[in-house]
């Protein structure tokens, strides 16, 4: 019957490790209103040359398919 107990506690103290992380994330999310990692937009007025060049990419590609 100890064996069964010491297995018990065994896996709740497993879940317990589990598990802190997923209620950590949480209790952050909630205290920065909805924010869990702070800011991480960028601010400026200057845009991406990467994503200047996936838009260029998509209207081609939007074109591409158009015409057949």
């Amino acid at each position: 019957m100890g064996g069964v107990i010491e297995l018990a506690v065994f896996m709740l103290i497993i879940a317990g490790v589990a598990f802190v992380p997923l209620g950590y994330f949480i209790y952050m999310y909630t205290q920065k209103s909805g924010e869990p990692f702070g800011e991480i937009e960028p601010h400026g007025d200057h845009e991406s040359a990467l994503l200047n060049a996936v838009g260029k990419l998509i209207n081609t590609l939007k074109g591409v398919i158009g015409k057949k």
